[in-house]
């Protein structure tokens, strides 16, 4: 069963964003759609007994935040592909076009949408972790794709969450085939150190060949090159694939190309609540911005201001448009 509805369309840009033009196509996100549960709490768990918390139930997924931030810029039509439980699908679906995104979700009659419980601690920089059940979503499979998909689209966007159950590791592969066939760049954000670790660095780079574009974490960008140094990471990182943004937090972000460190982009202030999805603020904006005409440093510098904004609020979506 699919569900797909038209994307709302808006007039005007907002202030702020590059000033450039409106892009020749969409904006294609393939990737995770799930619910997370935000449990913010001020110092250490307590084992074995209660932990006063301010607890939300929020829409989430990697994929679905990058999408919601990339269609922030009212210029730029962005799509979704992904797999939800039917526990949840009307709610995201609702939820992605309260957003401005034209979602495509299949929704999984045997598995749940997946859940991510996320843990914030509110005295450490709202630093979270995640407790992951990517149930409906790390189904997302071959099955769900068509090249049809591509049509109109000038960018494909893959979350990196897709490379971590078996069944979305072969729609990667479908997908990037038919990008390249339709000459359509692709980038991809490796999503999880911890994932990573288990999938192994040499799989990693070998699975993500033929992409364009990579946008780790500073964490990420290390694991993938062994190095501890995030620029000396982000240079390496680009002898392999030809565009590499390191997302670094508060020290903002590093734009590489064949080796070199063409760019250092500050990071804009804030007062972090949580900091869930922060990066998929940065990578959603940055995404938008290079469609809309920007160079990969202008582009970077919208991706710090979304993500500054993000960390601001609870969940790892920007508000719903009015």
């Amino acid at each position: 069963m699919t569900v797909e509805r038209s994307r709302r369309e808006t007039a005007g840009v907002a202030d702020g964003r590059p000033g450039h033009g409106r892009p020749e196509g969409a904006l294609l996100v393939v990737g995770d759609v799930v619910t997370d549960v935000v449990a913010r709490h001020r110092g250490p768990l307590a084992a074995g007994t209660d932990t006063a918390s301010t607890i939300r139930t929020v829409p989430g997924g990697a994929g679905a935040n990058v999408a919601c931030w990339a269609a922030r810029d009212d210029r730029v039509e962005v799509r979704l592909l992904g797999r939800v439980g039917t526990d949840a699908a009307v709610w995201h679906e609702r939820e992605l076009l309260a957003h401005g995104v034209r979602p495509r979700l299949t929704v999984d009659e045997e598995a749940p949408t997946g859940t991510v419980i996320c843990l914030v601690d509110a005295d450490a920089a709202a630093e979270r972790t995640f407790l992951t059940d990517g149930g409906a979503s790390a189904r997302l499979s071959p099955d769900d794709w068509s090249d049809a998909l591509l049509d109109g689209v000038a960018r494909l966007h893959l979350s990196g969450y897709l490379l971590f159950s078996e069944p979305s590791r072969e729609l990667v592969s479908v997908a990037l085939a038919a990008a390249r066939a339709h000459r359509v760049p692709v980038s991809l954000d490796p999503a999880s150190a911890g994932f990573l670790v288990e999938l192994g660095v040499d799989r990693f780079l070998a699975l993500v060949e033929g992409v364009d574009l990579l946008l780790p974490s500073r964490d990420e960008a290390c694991l993938l090159t062994g190095l501890p140094d995030a620029a000396d990471a982000a240079a390496k990182l680009s002898h392999h694939v030809p565009l590499v943004v390191a997302k670094q937090g508060v020290a903002g972000a590093l734009v590489a190309r064949s080796g070199t460190v063409v760019a250092r982009v500050p990071a804009v202030p804030a007062t972090p609540r949580d900091t869930t999805g922060a990066g998929d603020a940065f990578t959603g904006a940055f995404l938008a911005a290079l469609l809309t005409g920007a160079g990969p440093e202008e582009a970077a510098t919208e991706g710090c201001r979304a993500g500054a904004s993000a960390v601001e609020r609870v969940g790892g979506r920007p508000p719903a448009r009015g």
